[in-house]
């Protein structure tokens, strides 16, 4: 709860993938309010009330994930609709002044995409999407000690081209960037 706050707030990026990461944890312990009390709430030291709050916030991704349908895989609505917003990002960066770094780092990550896409089996997704999926099944491998299809030389490509784009969001929220203006 405060850590996907902090995190929405300083890096988009990392926001969507803890937000990721927590459907999955959530699955794991199969939405059992004991089991998500006694894995995520019940090992940090704070007070009963902000535990009990914290219990909630993980309950209602639980319950926003059984209205979505999706208890056995996929990701919240609200993640997907922040990479879109993300991705037309990604797209006026292309187009616009403003993108001229951004364009550079893409344009070393594009020609990894097909190949990423195939490893992936995902052609139904943008190319924004794609990368975060790339990012999170990499450290799904990393966590499970696999080495993996998707290497450290696609993610290393990866990595900056979403971090940028992350930056580039806030400063955007923020006001600090004119998208239209020369950088």
């Amino acid at each position: 709860m405060d850590i996907a706050r902090q995190k929405r707030d300083e890096n988009i990026a990392e926001y969507v993938l803890y937000i990721w990461q927590l459907e999955d944890l959530l699955r794991a312990l199969g939405f059992r309010p004991e089991a998500v009390f006694e894995a995520l709430v019940a090992p940090r030291d704070a007070t009963d009330e902000w535990k009990l709050q914290a219990l909630e916030w993980y309950m209602e991704i639980a319950d926003l994930l059984a209205r979505e349908g999706k208890t056995e895989g996929g990701h919240l609505d609200h993640t997907l609709h922040l990479i879109g917003e993300l991705n037309d990002l990604h797209l006026m960066l292309l187009e616009q002044p403003a993108g001229r770094r951004y364009r550079e780092l893409f344009g070393l990550l594009a020609p990894s995409l097909p190949s990423l896409r195939a490893v992936l089996g995902r052609d139904d997704v943008s190319d924004i999407e794609l990368s975060f999926r790339a990012l999170y099944a990499a450290m799904l491998y990393r966590i499970k000690g696999v080495r993996a299809e998707i290497t450290d030389d696609v993610v290393a490509l990866v990595s900056p081209v979403i971090a940028t784009l992350s930056d580039i969001y806030h400063k955007v929220e923020r006001g600090e960037i004119d998208l239209y203006a020369a950088e």
